[in-house]
């Protein structure tokens, strides 16, 4: 989806708030609404506003990007499900109240889908009947539901949220395993693309089951859960990691040794592990947000939904699976707990809704007019996403709202710069400032 490079924010809807809203428990949920990110509708439930939904795309996308790379292929299942299938894997009954079970005209028991393995295997075992059908990964970006007992924390832990979820099929385990260590590094870089640095956890299998999962934690002051882990696991970045994904051997080595360090959270923290594998000295102890989590289950669905290929000595086998989930919805939230400060979100640049905010002091004045609306016309040319603050509003309200809502870089044109032929770029995450020509600006954010 190509996203607007360029918008005016007089005439953008972006419903900013002075205050914090006062159900708001967590500091993503406060800055969400007060930038006007999102809206919410019931409990659990938000609409994503324009700002929110640049975000949401921006996150959407790389993590597409990463999935192709690994080459899995994107499909589109629906939001709502069969009954059947899941009394045929067993889970209809046991997955217990979080289900949104609805009936049709018809009488026919349906359900929102919380998740899709029952679905994914059936469309497999209905198309591929042959060895030379796997490996094979697809996957899916689609709405989810989940009634939650009690929805909280905004869209950390809403009923209705934005989720990629990855399936893996293969002939044997070993195989599966090497699915599920290209999904492991794939999302070690798609944090990674985003800013952040994630820690993948051994972690417990849950409702999904099987026998190997992982889930992916970022340290915000606000986590759910309590971490232990070395100092080495937050200085990995796999974005710039060559390895030959075609080689089982050289992809399990890569996993090994980000998977070697110590890492806990605390329902599976060993203390006297932790201190006597790691020096005092490198022992972080923080809390984290879970962004994402991966399953490898066996035949776990694929034998009761008869997903069966033939091999080729002629024995029919069920496919081994894996299931690998990312809440890009909860993303945003995420993103936005470790990265912040006092006045407001600061994104990292590959998920921020724009690149630059282009702010007009003195709206009206034909020499301040004049640098902006050139500056706004370049930015776009070179393709540089960018918001015009061209509203007649007090300075500080401009810089209040252009810093609550996070953009990474803000340039500045005021009387005294045009007069002395500079601009003033900030940079948000540092705030550190420059006096630059409105042409070395160009070229330094178009670079």
């Amino acid at each position: 989806m190509r996203l607007s490079p360029a918008v005016r924010v007089s005439t953008y809807f972006m419903p900013t708030m002075r205050d914090d809203p006062a159900d708001a428990q967590i500091v993503s949920h406060r800055l969400m609404l007060r930038s006007g990110m999102i809206r919410q509708e019931s409990a659990g439930i938000y609409s994503w506003l324009p700002l929110g939904f640049r975000v949401l795309k921006k996150i959407e996308q790389i993590v597409r990007e990463e999935q192709d790379r690994i080459g899995a292929h994107e499909i589109l299942m629906p939001t709502i499900q069969s009954a059947d299938l899941w009394r045929k894997s067993g889970r209809y009954d046991d997955y217990g109240k979080e289900m949104l079970r609805i009936t049709d005209r018809h009488e026919r028991d349906m359900l929102f889908g919380p998740t899709n393995e029952e679905m994914i295997t059936d469309i497999f075992a209905e198309h591929a009947k042959s060895y030379k059908n796997v490996p094979l990964m697809m996957y899916h970006i689609q709405w989810k539901f989940r009634d939650e007992v009690r929805p909280r924390f905004g869209v950390m832990r809403g009923r209705e949220f934005l989720m990629k979820d990855a399936y893996s099929f293969d002939l044997d385990a070993e195989a599966g395993r090497h699915s599920y260590n290209k999904q492991f590094i794939a999302y070690l870089r798609t944090y990674s693309r985003m800013g952040l640095q994630a820690i993948p956890m051994a972690a417990d299998t849950g409702p999904i089951g099987g026998d190997m999962s992982h889930e992916f934690i970022i340290l915000a002051d606000t986590g759910e859960s309590e971490v232990f882990c070395d100092k080495s696991l937050l200085e990995h970045d796999l974005t710039e990691t060559d390895v030959n994904l075609s080689d089982p051997a050289a992809v399990q080595a890569l996993v090994d040794s980000v998977t070697a360090p110590y890492a806990a959270t605390d329902e599976q923290h060993d203390t006297a592990a932790f201190e006597a594998e790691v020096p005092e000295d490198r022992r972080v102890t923080a809390r984290g947000i879970e962004v994402g989590h991966i399953f490898f289950f066996a035949d776990k669905y694929s034998k009761p939904l008869g997903a069966s290929v033939t091999t080729s000595q002629g024995e029919q086998v069920d496919v081994q699976m894996g299931s690998y989930g990312v809440g890009v919805s909860r993303l945003a939230g995420g993103i936005i707990e470790a990265c912040h400060d006092e006045n407001g979100i600061v994104w990292p640049e590959a998920v921020a809704p724009f690149k630059v905010a282009l702010i007009n002091l003195r709206q009206g004045d034909e020499g301040t007019d004049g640098v902006c609306e050139d500056l706004y016309a370049k930015f776009q040319a070179a393709g540089v996403e960018v918001i015009y603050d061209d509203r007649e509003e007090r300075a500080g309200v401009k810089f209040s709202d252009m810093d609550l809502i996070g953009i990474p870089w803000q340039i500045i044109v005021g009387p005294k710069g045009v007069k002395g032929g500079f601009v003033e770029m900030k940079n948000r995450k540092t705030g550190e400032r420059e006096e630059l020509s409105a042409e070395a600006a160009l070229a330094k954010l178009a670079a």
